[in-house]
């Protein structure tokens, strides 16, 4: 592709042009450049790109120039695109994309995620939509029940596949794919590579074109990415202090625990700094305020857990701390890819303590680098620096360690035994 592509120079019907320029897009990013001619083509695309590059518009533009160019009723129940994605989060992002980029075209988008009374997303489906985006544990159990018809589906995209699979969703994933037609568009988004990735792949693609925009587990190159080591007692502090830093912008911070998201979250809140959490203990509701107040800049912080790491597209984000390592190195990647999006500059601050100073081994392995050290802070801990400590990891977060219980050691009584203890007793009961 020519270094000066625009999107005027795309062959996208004119509705999506005209969307285009009204958003402001002009160039494509790396990954929009190259797949959407081979979409537009009818190609089966395995996509690989960080995130932050724009994976988003290089399908949802194909999938609405093919709508546009084929005009034809939804099918009843069920819906001509599919797009699967991991949390409720991403799917409302992905959605508000159609919209955006649709908004001159005559076509439906519903989400189907779980945590919400399911009625309205039933209705929405007795007429057909013309585009689904679901998260893939509530939308199978609306194909179970009957209310969702994906038999004449055209097209299929998993987008964050690697995240699904972590989840746990191959089951459901599997499950759904069986419910479509075996001649399909399919279109597969990640942004690693394991090898649970290149089997699903296989599985689902046919003769696929490949994109590649960066390998597997780099790290935007414009992410200045550091680490401070201490004790954890001294975590939430320094984070109040770092955020109290002239010139900072929007962060988010990520923690290993929903407790933990909520206890940051009140003690910066307490200190005068606007904060939101996001985790799996709150609400549909709740989530969308945080992340609403968080996109219009109500809110500086949003305090999550990994449910966040792919589901934010803030571009006015300034810096990632990491209260707390991932215990999977990769999710490191996604979640300093909410910092330097759209262009700019970005940083992140990892605050590691000794328990998890193996963590941070594992994490620079991933990405092939060391972090650099900031030692010159008040809260620095050689013993967290040198630490070989390692927790357990059960389900991608620590385990408690249960201390063994005590076993209470059972006597072994002879009759004779039995007879002393009873006249003891009944002499103590005399006696008092």
């Amino acid at each position: 592709m020519s270094p000066s592509l625009t999107f005027a120079d795309l062959p996208l019907a004119q509705p999506l042009q005209d969307a285009l320029a009204e958003a402001g897009y002009t160039t494509p990013t790396p990954i929009q450049a190259q797949s959407i001619p081979l979409l537009l083509e009818g190609r089966d695309l395995l996509g690989m790109a960080q995130t932050g590059t724009g994976k988003t518009a290089s399908f949802v533009l194909p999938l609405l120039h093919r709508m546009a160019q084929n005009p034809c009723p939804a099918p009843k129940g069920g819906a001509r695109v599919l797009v699967l994605a991991p949390t409720r989060e991403l799917v409302s992002q992905i959605a508000d994309g159609f919209e955006t980029f649709g908004r001159h075209l005559p076509f439906t988008v519903t989400t189907i995620f779980g945590g919400v009374s399911p009625m309205h997303q039933i209705n929405a489906l007795k007429n057909g939509v013309d585009v689904i985006v679901a998260a893939p544990g509530r939308l199978l159990d609306l194909v179970t029940q009957g209310e969702c018809d994906l038999s004449q589906l055209e097209a299929l995209v998993l987008d964050e596949a690697d995240q699904m699979l972590d989840m746990g969703f191959a089951k459901p994933i599997e499950r759904i794919v069986a419910a479509l037609p075996k001649t399909r568009h399919t279109i597969l988004l990640s942004a690693t590579m394991p090898k649970s990735i290149a089997t699903l792949a296989e599985s689902l693609l046919n003769n696929p074109a490949n994109v590649e925009i960066a390998p597997p587990s780099t790290t935007v190159d414009r992410i200045e990415q550091s680490v401070m080591f201490m004790d954890a007692a001294h975590k939430k502090e320094a984070l109040l202090e770092l955020l109290r830093t002239p010139g900072m912008g929007q962060a988010v911070v990520f923690t290993l625990q929903k407790n933990i998201a909520n206890e940051v979250c009140a003690f910066i809140t307490e200190a005068g700094i606007t904060a939101e959490a996001l985790h799996g203990n709150k609400s549909q509701g709740q989530r969308e305020r945080a992340l609403e107040a968080f996109r219009a800049g109500t809110a500086q912080v949003l305090v999550a857990t990994d449910i966040a790491a792919r589901g934010i597209d803030v571009d006015t984000v300034t810096h990632v701390f990491n209260h707390d390592l991932p215990s999977l190195p990769e999710s490191y990647v996604h979640r300093i890819g909410r910092t330097g999006r759209a262009g700019r500059n970005g940083y992140a601050i990892t605050l590691c303590d000794a328990e998890q100073r193996a963590w941070l081994h594992d994490v620079e392995r991933e990405i092939g680098r060391a972090l650099t050290i900031h030692v010159e802070h008040p809260w620095h801990s050689e013993e967290a620096r040198t630490s070989t400590k390692r927790p357990p990891v059960l389900g991608g977060g620590p385990v408690k360690q249960i201390k063994p219980q005590k076993v209470r050691e059972r006597k072994i009584w002879t009759e004779e035994e039995k007879i002393a203890a009873r006249d003891a007793a009944k002499a103590a009961r005399v006696n008092a």
